[in-house]
């Protein structure tokens, strides 16, 4: 029995009485201050905090501030406008009229307080829902906020609790934080070129376009629209795998848009985003554009990958060198853009910079690798081994079998052929049974919530409330930018009741080893030359069953797969790295705190 476990047994074992906000804790008064006025009174070295709406915080000093209330005790505050939600704060503050705080005369309840509020936030927003454009909740919805009222003891031990879990989660985010910094670091190093590149203006790297937006007034334009259509609200990954809007081939032929290529640089010109960051993304799919996105498509001496490297690594001197002053929507003076000076070696040291650099990008954003060295040389020596156990020395040529014959015969010349020569190549429909035909897709609208996991391409979509497979499968992605991008795999184990929809084949395997096998080959292997389609790429069931498997015999694949499996393993637990570390801290804070703030009430 837990130490908490034993409190509640001691103090409260038959429930908690539920008591509303207003008659536990004191209510604090706030300052009239207007937004002009605390333009003028912000400073650095200021001893009192000002909330004001949204997430507006300055600090000033408590002689500028006009009428001031100071609260000097540790209260909790709830913003009540804008952005809904709740600040717990320690240091002598004050805050505009239109917010509440409260507090008690025990710290440990005060906390107690902030984290009740903080796990019901989601009430507040959506009790500030459908008030107009800009959310607010009345004083009311706080003070009559009914929340548990254990007994202090219980309420120190959930605050301790969760107080060490918020600890942690802080000082992971800083570490990972200070990652991002060194690899920011070691990115402009590489760039610098110190006098030993030529330097050429960003026109010069290849051929700049803008774009439009079709009349969102004309359906045809957009219905059921398979043509990427990229936004500034794409624009928040560094590589983009597909975008939130695509249109029909009816809009880019009567509005007249341009299909861009594949392997082409976006970047932001006008957004209010450009007030702290200049967005750029790589774009590995053909696409189009709307007017706030300028693309490159880059000449035949520059590597587009390293154009994007570049232009991103360069973008903080971009932004400050290029962006209007004044306006109602923060935008770049793009002759500016054009004419800004990025170096450029050649093709060889282009590629190696990519490589270092690449390297560089995946080990920081990918949360299934992470940060740490080791993690990156155990990913290295796995994909040595992964490449070495799935590369089969031939004799003579490929050995690809595909006739139409007696299945048990042809089994037999199967082994025949992989005792002579150590495997044989085999198209999937002769290792596997194709349960495409058993998919049902369902439209969001109409599904009906539940337990069982709803896959697609690229992985669950959405859980329902019933199913249609209940086993072990292989999905391989059909259809979707991601079968070029490769940012996620394309093949991928599932188990147990499941539902498919029609953006994924679904094959069965006899064992385990040779599902898991091919699973871990065809993540490996290019396959470009199987996907067809232009703006849309798709992997049809005609041409996933023209891939052929190097398949050894049966001990060969269960020692291949075991060993894989061993290093996968090992590299998943050292890839979790810190962004994955900090995501289960979370899950498992949230997890304890719903727990620990579930009380049965009192009859």
């Amino acid at each position: 029995m837990s130490k908490l476990d034993e409190l509640i047994a001691e103090f409260c074992p038959d429930g908690v009485p539920y008591q509303k906000v207003k008659d536990v804790y004191t209510r604090l008064r706030g300052t009239p201050i207007t937004a002009g006025k605390m333009k003028e009174i912000v400073c650095n070295d200021g001893e009192i905090r000002i909330f004001a709406g949204g997430k507006t915080i300055i600090d000033a000093h408590e002689k500028d501030i006009p009428k001031a209330n100071i609260t000097r005790v540790p209260a909790v505050l709830v913003q009540s406008r804008g952005v809904i939600d709740v600040v717990y704060y320690e240091k002598p503050f004050t805050f505009k009229n239109e917010m509440w705080a409260y507090t008690a005369d025990d710290v440990v309840s005060v906390k107690f307080l902030y984290y009740v509020l903080k796990n019901n936030v989601q009430v507040f927003r959506d009790a500030a829902s459908g008030m107009g454009s800009l959310p607010q909740i009345s004083l009311k919805v706080t003070e009559e906020f009914r929340l548990p009222v254990p007994p202090l003891e219980v309420q120190g031990e959930i605050v301790r609790m969760l107080d060490s879990f918020t600890l942690l989660t802080a000082e992971l985010t800083a570490e990972l934080a200070a990652r991002k910094k060194q690899y920011e670091f070691y990115r402009d190093k590489l760039l610098s070129h110190n006098g030993e590149y030529p330097m050429k203006s960003l026109a010069d790297l290849g051929k700049w376009s803008g774009g439009k937006t079709p009349s969102m007034a004309e359906k045809s334009f957009w219905g059921n629209g398979t043509i990427p259509w990229i936004s500034s609200k794409d624009m928040k990954e560094s590589t983009l795998s597909d975008t939130q809007d695509h249109i029909t081939k009816r809009a880019v032929d009567e509005a007249v848009m341009t299909v861009y290529p594949a392997n082409s640089i976006a970047v932001v010109t006008r957004s209010g985003i450009l007030k702290h960051t200049f967005p750029v993304a790589y774009v590995p799919f053909e696409t189009t554009i709307n007017q706030d996105i300028k693309i490159l498509v880059v000449n035949e001496n520059i590597l587009p990958r390293y154009a994007f490297h570049v232009i991103q690594g360069k973008g903080r001197d971009i932004l400050a060198k290029t962006k209007k002053q004044g306006g109602t929507v923060d935008s770049l003076d793009f002759q500016k853009v054009l004419a800004y000076k990025v170096p450029v070696p050649s093709i060889d040291v282009q590629r190696k910079l990519v490589e270092v650099l690449d390297n560089f990008d995946t080990i920081c954003t990918d949360l299934n690798i992470g940060l740490p060295a080791e993690i990156e040389a155990r990913q290295k020596q796995y994909e040595y081994y992964r490449d070495l156990l799935l590369t089969f020395a031939e004799t003579g040529s490929a050995l690809v079998t595909d006739r139409q014959t007696d299945r048990q015969t042809e089994l037999s010349a199967i082994k025949l052929i992989q005792y002579v020569f150590g495997f044989a190549y085999l198209t999937l429909d002769k290792i596997s049974e194709n349960c495409d035909r058993q998919r049902k897709p369902v439209t969001k609208g109409k599904r009906e919530t539940g337990k069982y996991p709803y896959y697609g391409a690229s992985g669950i979509v959405d859980y329902v409330s019933d199913y249609i497979f209940d086993g072990d499968y292989l999905l391989i992605s059909e259809d979707g930018a991601n079968l070029l991008a490769r940012s996620t795999p394309i093949a991928f184990s599932i188990s147990g009741k499941n539902w498919v929809n029609n953006h994924a084949h679904v094959l069965k395997f006899e064992t385990y080893e040779l599902r898991r096998y091919v699973e871990i080959y065809l993540n490996s292997i290019d396959l470009s030359k199987y996907i067809s389609g232009g703006v849309q790429p798709k992997l049809n069931q005609e041409n996933l069953n023209k891939i052929a498997i190097p398949i050894p015999d049966d001990e060969w694949v269960k020692y291949v797969v075991n060993i894989l499996d061993r290093f996968d393993t090992l590299c998943n637990d050292l890839s979790e790295g810190l962004p994955a570390e900090i995501e289960a801290r979370q899950k498992q804070y949230e997890y304890y705190r719903d727990k620990l703030l579930s009380f049965k009430e009192l009859p």
